[in-house]
Formats: C-alpha cells, structure tokens, sequence
C-alpha cells in the first residue's frame, strides 16, 4: 500500500527502498564522540534516522537499529587529560547525558548500542583481513588503508581520491604511501590507552571502529547507513573502503551498506555552528528553557537534505504550533481513542513520509487532521479523528504528552471546572463586546495564576 522512496547519496538520485529481507530491516546510524555535551547538531541525524526507523517498522515486520557509543578517540584522550580524570568515568558521564537528551527530545533508544573498546577484536580481525587482501600496509608502527587500492573510491562522495586529504582527521605524515591513505591502527605511547595486537601496543583508527561495529552488529550488507552530511567524506568514504577491502570487493560499494541517507548540517543565525564562533547550543542547555518536544519540532521545520537555519523565530514557531495543537487536544482530553486498524490509516501522511521524509508535506497533513477534530461534531468523529492524530504524532515522536502536563496544569492544585467556567464567561462577554467584563475575568485568572490565549481555535490557558 506505501512505497518508501528513499534519497541514496551513493547514487545521487531517489529510489524505491527494496529491503535485502522483507522480513528483517537493519540499519546503522553513526553515533556520538562521548567527551563533551550533545549539542543541537548531535540531534539532527538522531531525529532524522528516529523517524525513519518508526516509518520502517510501520511498514516491516522487524526492524533492528544500530546507533554506536564512539568512547576511545583522540578527542576523547586529550579532554580525559585535561581534565585530570579517567577515560571511563569521562565517557561514562557523557554517554548517559547523551541518552538521556536523546530521551528528553523523543528519540527512541537503538536495539544496539555498540561501543568501540568492545569490539576491539573485531577491529584487528578486519585489519588483518585488509592487509591479507593488499588494501593495507604496515608502516613506522602504524597500519594504514592504502585508497589507490580500492577502485570504487571516492563513489559515495563524487571526490577523486587526490582529494582524500581535505577534511581528513589524519595529519599527511612521511610513513604513508600517498596522502591520503588513513589510519587503521595507530601506536600508543605509555599514558595513552591501547590494546596489544599484531603491530604493537595501539589503537584503532576513528573510521575503523563504525566499519567493526556495524558488521559485528547487523551483517554484512545491511539495509541503511545514516548520519550528517559532515560525514560522508572522509568517514564514510573510509568505512565502505575498509568494509570492502576486507572482503576484497572492490568495485561494488553496496556490499557493505546498500543505502545511506545523510541529512544536512544546521546553520546559527546565518554562521555556520562552530567552537571557534562561539555560537554551539547545547541540548542541555536548552531544555532549561524549552520543553523536548520543541526542540524536535523545530529540528524538523525543514527537509532533512536541506540546511536549518536556527534561529530564535525557529524555536518560537515550533513552540507556537504545539501549543496550538496541545490546546486543540485540551478541549478532547477526556476523549478515548482507539487501536488503529487500515481503515483509519491516515494515507496522505503516511505517503509524504514514505516520499523520502518528506516530513514538511507531513505536518501539514498534521494540521488538517488538526483542525477535523477541532470541527468534529459528535463522539464518533472526535475518536476517529483524535485517533489519527495521535497515530500520526507518534510516527513524528511529538504530542506524546497529556495537553494538561503540557500546559503546567496541576489537577490536585486547581479548581480547572471554575477556570473553564470562568474562560467561557470571559468568551461570551467578548462576543457581546462587554469587554469591561471580558477584561475583569481575565484579571481575576490572572490573580489565580492563569495566563490565556486566544487564537481562531478558540481560548485556551495555561498555569503562569
């Protein structure tokens, strides 16, 4: 009935997604570097990769999700020395931060969640593999992929393999065959962590782990490869190379991951997101003032291949339409819905979804399944038409909240029967144009510490 097209960056181009086993979807999602707080660009691909696995698993009958914990990097091991503590308590800290923001703005948790010092066996397996296969080389300590090995390099991200080098985290260094061979393993002096292996007490180089985590975890090939655009070259370019040359294919791409989807990057006012200008926005720090799901929607106001630009209107406008549908969803509290059954199946929704997240088209359908339950007129309706709506919210991971908890309404605390009786006087006085009266009824909420809005839907309150 629903057909997911999908946007695949190796091919350039929209296509039907055709799953390797309709009866198992695997997909893999580049984690985080767990040594500082999440910020808004953390979010982005964790909403993106969120909906799309809900889509998935609407349609499919399984569906697994990777999503990997990246705890030893270079990052990693200078922050735990400048801060004087332990890479474990440092990773361990940011990592349940991390998961717990990822909560708060309605992303689910993985089925896996991998984390690369457990799977450092794994990394040496693949890197001994490459080496059988000629795609790396032993050299001053260091084990590096040699790029003029694989053909097909250089296909995901449309960059002759002379470019490998711009963007790469390896600095050029007199031990490599060519520029912009990388690292798969590299040495670990004495106050660095390390594992021993076949070339000497080390590491694993950054691109290696998410190539051993996602085998190890999903098979190989597997269905989906998301992340931000910010990774498609070095990153991914490095893991399909690596992937593939330990098996040793090496024109066919799509033997490590058949599609991957990348959305686009978020701009602060205009500027690019940067330490350097001083303009990151922590999660944290912004669910100080905002609740979770404004963020997510906000995250959501533009096509995922398109850059968001985040500005304080971003964030207002997504506050406003939440409250505009939590106040619609207010007057039906009491409404019971029902199971979903493909009668009700919201079909315009569902297919802008399907359309490669065409998640725009989506909350549009959102507000006019909005606006029928706000014009329903009898019981039958109002459960149908809320139904839908909650159905479709869920796909989204927004209006997951009671619209009182929304609105800081504290049933034990307030007398809510004489605040609606008080709100419909303060209507009707309006609409006789009493507005002496009207604005009397709105001081005297105002004392009881109720704050109201007035909108086409009609007026709604909240507690201040």
């Amino acid at each position: 009935m629903f057909k997911l097209k999908i946007y695949n960056t190796i091919t350039n181009q929209k296509e039907d997604f055709e799953p390797i086993d309709l009866n198992h979807i695997r997909m893999y999602t580049c984690g985080p570097t767990v040594y500082n707080y999440a910020h808004i660009g953390n979010a982005r691909p964790a909403i993106i990769s969120d909906i799309l696995v809900r889509v998935l698993r609407f349609l499919y009958p399984k569906v697994t999700y990777a999503s990997n914990i990246t705890d030893i990097d270079d990052k990693i091991i200078e922050s735990s020395q400048e801060l004087g503590i332990s890479i474990e308590v440092l990773t361990e800290k940011y990592e349940r931060i991390y998961n717990e923001d990822m909560q708060s703005i309605g992303v689910l948790p993985p089925d896996k969640q991998p984390h690369a010092t457990d799977h450092i066996d794994e990394m040496i397996d693949l890197i001994q593999k490459n080496i059988d296969n000629d795609k790396a080389y032993v050299s001053n300590g260091h084990v590096l992929f040699d790029v003029t090995s694989y053909q097909a390099y250089g296909k995901l991200s449309g960059r002759d393999v002379k470019d490998q080098i711009a963007g790469s985290r390896v600095e050029v260094a007199d031990y490599k065959r060519n520029p912009g061979d990388f690292v798969l393993w590299k040495p670990s002096s004495g106050d660095q962590p390390g594992w021993e292996s076949p070339w000497g007490f080390g590491r694993p180089g950054w691109h290696l782990e998410c190539s051993a985590m996602s085998e190890s975890n999903l098979g190989l090939p597997f269905d989906i490869h998301g992340g931000g655009m910010d990774l498609i070259f070095p990153h991914h370019e490095n893991e399909i190379a690596q992937s593939c040359g330990s098996i040793n294919e090496n024109s066919d791409p799509r033997v490590y991951s058949k599609y991957w989807i990348h959305n686009a990057l978020l701009n602060m006012d205009g500027e690019k997101m940067s330490k350097s200008l001083g303009n990151i926005l922590y999660i944290r720090k912004f669910l100080e003032q905002y609740d979770g799901e404004v963020l997510r929607l906000a995250l959501l106001s533009s096509h995922y291949r398109q850059p968001l630009n985040w500005t304080e209107d971003t964030i207002e406008m997504a506050k406003n339409n939440l409250d505009r549908f939590y106040r619609v969803l207010k007057n039906f509290n009491e409404v019971e819905i029902i199971d979903m059954n493909d009668e009700l199946l919201p079909e315009d929704f569902l297919n802008a979804l399907c359309d490669d997240l065409n998640i725009s088209v989506a909350i549009a359908e959102l507000n006019k399944m909005i606006k029928a339950l706000n014009n329903s007129s009898n019981n039958k309706d109002q459960i149908i038409n809320k139904t839908k709506l909650l159905f479709s919210a869920n796909i989204l991971g927004i209006l997951q909240k009671n619209p009182l908890e929304w609105f800081k309404v504290d049933d034990s605390n307030l007398e809510i029967n004489k605040i609606d009786d008080l709100v419909k006087s303060r209507d009707e006085a309006r609409k006789n144009k009493n507005f002496e009266l009207a604005d009397k009824i709105r001081n005297q909420l105002s004392t009881m510490g109720i704050e109201i809005e007035d909108s086409p839907e009609g007026t709604s309150w909240r507690k201040k």
